[in-house]
């Protein structure tokens, strides 16, 4: 798929002003007593430290160390709602049950019941005010309850494609009203690539393209914000931890950020990466950077070519390592 190389007002919302951006994501929900010991000993984070109103980013592990998914996760009071891949959501949801045996916990598919709407950009929070006197919650992942346009909504801080904003998660016949109140309180509609390019911007992985089975969390620099070093026991800890410790971090290959010259095609994702004539790597995310006027692209490269600057071939192009983000500031 070619990816446009304008700077179109989606885009640019996302940058200066407030953009709705589609989210695909599928919306278990785990309930009952046990639901937070429960996943304390499975995800890669410090579920048990979350209280009402609060959320995580963590992952879920094979005991090899490798990622079955990435979630956010967000205890709600009554239940503890997790946001995973879509295309991997029922699956997910067949992995998590399969452990349950004495626990209190109750696992619910509510995909199609439960609509969730991106809001980024660095007007966000005053769109989101001006659409019904909606109150922004802070910090990330923080949870609030409000009404938008006579529908009940928890909005969510949120950084997923790398910028500030929110998700605002409502019941899926008020998806549209919704919508109307964000628009017409100042928000421009934002399409998929639009949403692509600046994650690939920000650097921000994504769980099917840039991750996937055969991921360890610390090859996609997640140890910062999906792994917990004080909690108990998760599965595939024991790996993490000989990586971390007895390793000192090195793994054996990083996801890092690409950029190439303004006249070179944007590089088709798993393009070889070479240097000199070795295969080092695989291209992952691509896209056009309007903010850098250029291609752009994260891949994962052996831990020896990792320092920003160096030079490598990705496809047919010339490529220089750089440092994430490539554009802006992540939120942690």
């Amino acid at each position: 798929m070619a990816l446009k190389q304008d700077n179109s007002s989606g885009y640019a919302a996302l940058r200066s002003g407030a953009a709705i951006v589609d989210r695909h994501d599928a919306r278990l929900i785990v309930r009952g007593a046990d639901r937070a010991a429960y996943l304390q000993g499975i995800l890669t984070n410090d579920i048990g430290a979350l209280t009402p109103g609060t959320g995580c980013y963590a992952a879920m592990l094979t005991a090899q160390g490798r990622m079955i998914t990435d979630m956010r996760v967000l205890e709600l009071g009554d239940a503890i709602l997790l946001d995973v891949p879509r295309e991997i959501g029922g699956a997910v949801k067949d992995h998590l049950e399969r452990f349950v045996f004495s626990e209190d916990v109750q696992i619910e598919d509510a995909t199609d019941a439960r609509a969730e709407i991106g809001l980024y950009g660095p007007r966000a929070a005053a769109v989101l005010a001006a659409a019904d006197g909606a109150r922004a919650p802070s910090p990330l992942h923080a949870v609030t309850r409000a009404r938008i346009a006579g529908h009940d909504a928890l909005i969510v801080r949120a950084d997923t494609i790398g910028v500030d904003g929110f998700d605002i998660i409502v019941d899926a016949a008020g998806a549209s009203a919704v919508r109307a109140a964000l628009t017409a309180a100042g928000a421009a509609p934002a399409d998929d690539e639009d949403a692509e390019a600046v994650r690939v911007e920000s650097g921000r992985p994504r769980f099917g393209a840039d991750m996937d089975a055969e991921t360890i969390p610390l090859e996609a620099g997640l140890e910062d914000r999906a792994i917990s070093r004080s909690k108990g026991c998760y599965v595939g800890q024991e790996v993490i931890v000989r990586v971390q410790d007895r390793g000192h971090g090195r793994v054996a290959r990083r996801l890092v950020g690409l950029t190439f010259d303004a006249a070179a095609a944007v590089p088709l994702r798993q393009a070889v990466i070479r240097a000199g004539d070795r295969d080092i790597g695989r291209v992952t995310s691509a896209a056009w950077s309007p903010s850098l006027a250029r291609p752009v692209a994260l891949g994962y490269v052996h831990r020896d070519f990792v320092e920003p600057g160096t030079r490598l071939r990705a496809g047919e192009a010339e490529a220089v390592v750089a440092a994430l983000p490539l554009v802006g500031q992540l939120v942690r």
